[in-house]
């Protein structure tokens, strides 16, 4: 596997402190020396992580067009989750699985939300088909500020037959359909759950749509037809947040 380069203070702190074994090293600003920087190359200090100082135009080099902040790390390139490491995860939790799945979502941006929205939200874990979804790229980490790292994306080969996997493991499968009878706020979103969010437009395939045990809408009072889907994936995420938290 390549390297790659994460830029970015949330990304590179996220991936200092949850895999610091990945960073090679460290690029940062000649002349930059706020707080917020100096306790970054403390954490780099405490892992043995070289840093160099370079001028601003080498960080826009390596960084892609990107925004790095004034940081870029060189990093080993991460290993893609498959459906065994989904299944060892799911078997090592001592609580009910709260998954994210997204059939469809190709644009980085939109991805990259939607992690960091599942991260907030306290995912285990965010499910897509390996084919017609993005990878992890550099847009994805800087959109997602740090939860590309802290969240576990597994990309499938085959999304339905996860599904029925999931089913057999007695996780409830919950879709989204602007069609859905149910309102997402009278959906019952506690215990073994997998939201499963489709694109915008075209919405879940059929033969994902098949395989929920529910499907819900949004409701909506306004002229525009959908949410973003990252926007819909917060929203949907945050009432089963709501719903799932003990009673005070």
């Amino acid at each position: 596997m390549k390297n790659e380069h994460i830029a970015g203070l949330h990304a590179v702190e996220a991936v200092l402190r949850q895999d610091p074994l990945r960073v090679l090293r460290l690029y940062v600003r000649r002349g930059r020396g706020d707080r917020r920087l100096q306790a970054l190359l403390t954490l780099a200090e405490r892992h043995g992580v070289p840093v160099e100082f370079v001028e601003a135009r080498r960080l826009d080099g390596l960084a892609g067009g990107l925004r790095h902040q004034g940081v870029v790390a060189l990093c080993k390139a991460s290993a893609a989750l498959g459906t065994a490491d989904l299944y060892r995860m799911l078997d090592g939790l001592e609580e009910a699985p709260f998954l994210l799945v997204l059939d469809g979502v190709t644009d980085p941006h939109n991805l990259g939300a939607c992690l960091r929205s599942a991260e907030a939200a306290c995912v285990h874990a965010v499910i897509a088909p390996r084919h017609g979804a993005p990878g992890i790229t550099p847009v994805v980490r800087k959109v997602a500020s740090g939860a590309a790292e802290r969240v576990p994306y597994v990309q499938v080969g085959n999304l339905a037959q996860t599904l029925d996997a999931l089913r057999e493991r007695g996780i409830w499968l919950v879709g989204t359909s602007d069609r859905a009878p149910q309102d997402l706020y009278a959906q019952d979103l506690t215990g073994p759950l997998a939201l499963v969010m489709g694109a915008e437009g075209s919405g879940l395939r059929r033969l994902t749509a098949e395989r929920c045990d529910f499907l819900v809408r949004i409701p909506m009072c306004g002229q525009v037809a959908s949410l973003n889907v990252s926007v819909a994936t917060g929203v949907c995420l945050f009432e089963a947040v709501r719903q799932r938290r003990p009673a005070t």
